[in-house]
């Protein structure tokens, strides 16, 4: 009876294992041919074609004859069939080919290549940004939950996330650009500084990256903070914070190394979620900032109705989302082993 017994526990983790590795790597996979799927497809559904935007009157690109119009079709392979354009787009994604971009007549890795690492850079600061004033916000307000402190921040975050980011975005470019002139109005560096002093160009990036970088982490720091506080409130009854302080130890240690860390596992998740929703958000931030990255890039796709540019940029962010989140699933089964079972 014992010796089943222990059979049968040992067996259960290996099982456990297998059981929850596979659906996790498998939803990605599943996810990851979805998003291409209408990546391609969501892009066509719109009115109107990319032939017509480069054919429309006041156009640079103007053209007026019909045989002009179907030579731009067939060079495009606009004149095929759409599942005959999708299969040539699955085809093309095998070899890493994302098309031919419409409007600038390169092909999209190109133009991928140059702009994903400043949207990468813009996200990750303003992540960066958001999680460590959200979470030092929310444990300190909730360790002193009731006080003038907690309700000022209480406030002034629910305040930062009824205003929308455009509004915000150009409420800062006035403020601190055009009136104060402390930043640059657009642009994610000066012309021409790359050819100065490596380190003198490191410094000119980081001052066009403030302004846009915190206004996208205003909002996403507002629900960090709201949430982490709401998480350590319900820590602080907790009988491992009563047993520290009847041993003597520090409000500090209690604060950061014992209750912030039991109260981190809803961050994590609503982090992953963040950088999902920065991938969006950042559309609007780089239009408004000028900033050259994807979000700007998907702008002047959008009003050109261009297709390959438009699939490429959409996939690419969409796989750095399901990426993060895959991780992130991960990370939150080696933080909280119960969710393994």
């Amino acid at each position: 009876m014992s010796s089943y017994s222990s059979s049968k526990v040992g067996a259960r983790p290996s099982r456990t294992t297998r059981g929850t590795a596979s659906p996790l790597a498998l939803s990605y996979v599943v996810t990851v041919f979805l998003l291409i799927t209408l990546n391609f497809f969501l892009p066509r559904a719109r009115p109107g074609d990319p032939v017509t935007s480069l054919t429309t009157e006041g156009n640079v690109s103007y053209v007026q004859d019909a045989v002009t119009r179907s030579k731009l079709e067939a060079y495009y392979g606009l004149d095929r069939p759409l599942f005959t354009q999708y299969g040539r787009y699955l085809g093309g994604l095998t070899h890493g080919d994302l098309g031919v971009s419409i409007r600038y007549n390169v092909p999209v890795a190109e133009l991928v290549k140059e702009r994903l690492p400043w949207t990468l850079l813009l996200v990750g600061a303003a992540m960066l940004l958001a999680v460590i004033v959200g979470w030092v916000a929310g444990i300190h307000s909730a360790w002193r939950r009731g006080k003038g402190a907690d309700r000022t921040l209480v406030a002034t975050s629910l305040a930062l996330r009824s205003f929308p980011t455009f509004f915000l975005g150009s409420l800062a470019v006035l403020a601190f650009s055009v009136k104060l002139g402390w930043f640059p109005v657009a642009g994610s560096f000066t012309p021409f500084s790359h050819q100065a002093d490596p380190l003198a160009w490191v410094v000119d990036v980081g001052h066009h990256l403030v302004l846009p970088a915190a206004v996208l982490a205003l909002g996403f720091a507002s629900s960090q903070y709201l949430t982490m506080r709401a998480s350590m409130v319900g820590e602080l009854g907790a009988d491992y914070l009563l047993l520290g302080r009847a041993k003597g130890l520090g409000e500090r240690r209690l604060k950061y190394r014992y209750g912030a860390r039991n109260a981190l596992l809803p961050v994590v998740t609503l982090t992953a979620l963040h950088v999902g929703m920065a991938m969006t958000e950042v559309i609007v931030v780089e239009t408004v900032f000028a900033y050259q990255g994807m979000g700007r890039l998907v702008f002047e796709a959008v009003s050109f109705r261009d297709y390959p540019t438009l699939g490429g940029c959409f996939l690419v962010l969409s796989l750095v989302v399901v990426t993060l989140n895959f991780a992130a699933d991960s990370l939150y089964r080696v933080l909280d082993p119960r969710t393994t079972r």
